[in-house]
């Protein structure tokens, strides 16, 4: 039998990992805005995803010998419910990145990292409308706090009506596009979710964030000329940090979730809307930022009892 001092510890792991894994996020959004902001979308696309491709093939190289990971590699191949999930995948998941990256490009992080809470809002009410799964209390009054969030974040225009923070909110573009990434998030972690299912988390999460790394250069540099020359310019210390941050969210996410049931870890892993506020106020000087906190912290609230809803 483990130790209650084992369990204490291991339990703290899981917690200090998942807050690791959401600050890398909120970190690797402030770096990409930062440094590749002027370049355009299609830079930024190109930064977050093939950034961390050499630290992944590293992470991978010491985490699985040779042997097996060859063999985990011809069993995926061979299973057509995985590579059907990952084919879906990727086209939905380099969609939700441009989506991402003209978001937090042409507005506020704090404006528009915090409307990703509204990604298991959106979970659970297609749930419902699809496959007819009844709300919990849990999961009611967590959309209600998102929600509520989402309307203070424009706070500041309520001396133009009560209705004037939702105008704002869809006035906002970046706003709305966060918005559609936290719709395709809603489909691509069920996806995600099954494609793990299917094979080794850690295996999964280094190799497909690979793929991923090429794939989605691949599609935009097809339709727009892609700005490597930017990139070889900027690889120290822009390109290397932003790689940096999203390989170790990769990890830390992908251990933390082992170690503890999935829906506590992922709303854990939603503190990076609060430290995206504050990131947001260190590198950009975003005002407004002490109002938006509070809000990305009610909406936080809001993911914490969506993660509770039976």
């Amino acid at each position: 039998m483990p130790s209650d001092r084992f369990l204490k510890e291991t339990d703290m792991l899981w917690l200090v990992l998942a807050l690791s894994a959401a600050f890398f996020v909120a970190l690797g959004d402030a770096f990409n805005k930062k440094f590749f902001a002027r370049d355009g979308m299609v830079t930024m696309v190109l930064a977050r995803t093939l950034g961390p491709v050499p630290l992944l093939a590293l992470f991978l190289w010491f985490t699985f010998p040779l042997g097996q990971y060859q063999v985990l590699t011809w069993k995926a191949l061979h299973t057509p419910a995985f590579l059907k999930t990952v084919a879906l995948l990727l086209p939905l998941e380099t969609l939700a990145l441009v989506l991402y990256m003209e978001a937090i490009r042409i507005s506020p992080l704090s404006l528009t990292l915090p409307l990703l809470s509204f990604t298991p809002a959106f979970i659970i009410l297609t749930g419902y409308l699809v496959l007819g799964e009844r709300l919990s209390w849990f999961g009611i009054s967590g959309i209600i706090l998102v929600v509520a969030g989402s309307y203070l974040l424009h706070a500041p225009v309520l001396r133009e009506g009560l209705a004037a923070p939702f105008k704002a909110l869809f006035k906002e573009k970046g706003s709305l596009l966060m918005l559609g990434v936290a719709l395709i998030y809603a489909i691509t972690s069920v996806l995600g979710k099954k494609a793990l299912l299917l094979t080794d988390p850690l295996w999964f999460a280094g190799t497909y964030f690979i793929v991923l790394g090429f794939f989605a250069p691949a599609v935009l540099c097809v339709l727009k000329p892609c700005p490597f020359k930017v990139l070889k310019k900027k690889w120290f210390p822009g390109v290397f940090l932003l790689g940096l941050t999203q390989a170790l969210m990769v990890i830390t996410h992908m251990k933390a979730i082992s170690l503890a049931p999935a829906a506590y870890m992922i709303a854990v892993k939603r503190t990076s809307i609060l430290f995206g506020v504050v990131l947001g106020r260190l590198f950009f000087q975003e005002s407004h930022w002490r109002m938006r906190l509070l809000s990305a912290f009610i909406m936080f609230l809001g993911v914490l009892l969506l993660s509770l809803a039976p």
